[in-house]
């Protein structure tokens, strides 16, 4: 389980693929681990260096105390990068991910071969909302947040169809650390990129969910306007749109990684 002692934590990270081969890094959402891209990790490794990681206050990542904000969140990336001696990499993330890639592409342009933003937008939730969460899970752990985390990210349709990665995936919420948890919930609280993402110059892919009530369509249509180089793809599914149309989503991140 290789480790990186990195910005002030550690981040623990996978590698597949050549390390020749051009980098690819994958970004997890709120209250997951980097084992979400399993499916696209594979299809990805005999094209690309693939380099997942857990985000800081989740999966096997350390939990430092707080506050964490979406820069520091974004500098753990870099320092990654730097840790492991590449210079630039292609970026995808999703939903908290997504912020993160936003966040290289205003701060660290320099880093960046092509961006994949899926199941996102510049302006996550509202502070209150996200507060209000980060306060409950302080108290009450994550169980009540899993209990509801299920309609969130999927369609009745998926769950009904696949219950055991469903449960698969509500057990990891569980496992994650609460602490770590809540503040990210902070870093998305005071969260917003609306006004600057449109200085994101890397080719931008943006996924969205059909069914994603929690990054809408409309909001992927907000960045698409923003960013110059930008076009967008809808899929049919909710917000874990990479595990609930799992070939639909890995096709389009293959197919946009590849071209040219």
């Amino acid at each position: 389980m290789p480790v990186a002692d990195i910005n002030g934590s550690q981040c623990h990270y996978r590698s597949d693929g050549d390390p020749h081969l051009p980098c690819v890094v994958l970004s997890n959402s709120l209250g997951t681990d980097l084992s979400m891209w399993d499916a696209q990790a594979e299809a990805l490794a005999p094209h690309f260096h693939v380099l997942r990681y857990d985000t800081r206050g989740h999966g096997a990542s350390a939990s430092p105390p707080g506050p964490y904000s979406m820069q520091i969140l974004g500098q753990d990336v870099v320092a990654l990068l730097d840790h492991l001696q590449i210079a630039q990499a292609h970026f995808c993330g999703l939903s908290m991910g997504g912020v993160t890639g936003q966040w290289l592409g205003i701060n660290a342009p320099q880093r960046l071969l092509k961006l994949v933003l899926a199941n996102t937008a510049g302006r996550v939730g509202t502070q209150e909302g996200w507060s209000n969460r980060a306060q409950a899970v302080r108290q009450d752990g994550l169980d009540a947040i899993a209990a509801g985390a299920a309609e969130r990210w999927f369609t009745p349709e998926f769950i009904a169809a696949r219950p055991a990665t469903v449960a698969a995936m509500l057990g990891r919420l569980r496992d994650q650390n609460a602490e770590g948890y809540a503040a990210c919930c902070d870093a998305l609280a005071i969260s917003d990129l609306r006004g600057t993402i449109h200085v994101i110059a890397a080719p931008t892919l943006i996924i969205a969910g059909k069914d994603d009530p929690v990054t809408t369509v409309a909001d992927a249509m907000q960045m698409q306007q923003a960013i110059f180089h930008a076009d967008v793809a809808t899929i049919d599914a909710s917000h874990l749109s990479n595990i609930e149309a799992e070939l639909a989503f890995t096709g389009l991140l293959l197919d946009f990684l590849r071209a040219g």
